[in-house]
């Protein structure tokens, strides 16, 4: 049975690892730098303009949100990186509620990691994906903002962005829009396919 993502209620917010809620299904990660627009693409997904607050401000988002998604999945909202102007305790917070969300066997079943379409991968980026990689993790790669591009210059900036990266081809790549709905459709029934079949 396909997941609605209509069904998405906030089920909790966490400031640190102890307070993780219990691991008791399959978690849908959005990862990614600030402002890179993951609370805009969940609210997207569960086509509820209100569910996530959407700053901004880059390095706003300094905690990790759990939303439950129709009582079979959670989707996992974390904190993003490489917020210049974020102090280095404040950036150290950061790193150590990831590294720890990721460091204490969660039932994570997918990484939605996200980068805007506009600019040439980060750093930080590559160390996640790299990451992800050697963990056997299964993600996805999300460009978001393409509606600020033309067709022509988006398809030339994301196969750029795409050969930073060594990354399996068999890797699906999406590029939305949450302000338009591009591409948003897709999304969702790529995450239901993957979601059915890791429980069949």
């Amino acid at each position: 049975m396909d997941i609605c993502f209509r069904n998405t209620v906030l089920y909790k917010v966490v400031a640190d690892i102890s307070s993780l809620p219990e691991p008791d299904r399959p978690e849908i990660v959005f990862s990614g730098k600030s402002n890179v627009g993951k609370s805009s693409l969940l609210n997207a997904l569960a086509d509820n303009s209100k569910l996530c607050r959407v700053s901004g401000q880059p390095g706003k988002t300094r905690l990790v949100f759990f939303f439950n998604t129709d009582d079979r999945i959670f989707l996992v909202d974390l904190p993003g990186y490489g917020f210049a102007k974020a102090s280095i305790a404040q950036k150290e917070k950061y790193s150590e509620l990831v590294d720890g969300y990721f460091g204490v066997n969660r039932p994570i079943a997918l990484v939605l990691h996200l980068m805007d379409a506009r600019h040439k991968p980060g750093e930080n980026d590559r160390i996640m994906l790299r990451y992800l990689s050697e963990q056997n993790i299964p993600f996805f790669i999300v460009f978001t903002k393409a509606d600020k591009l033309s067709s022509s210059a988006l398809a030339k900036q994301i196969k750029e962005n795409l050969s930073a990266f060594e990354i399996p081809l068999s890797v699906p790549v999406f590029c939305v829009s949450s302000l338009k709905k591009r591409g948003v459709e897709e999304l969702r029934v790529k995450i239901n396919g993957f979601v059915n079949d890791m429980t069949v």
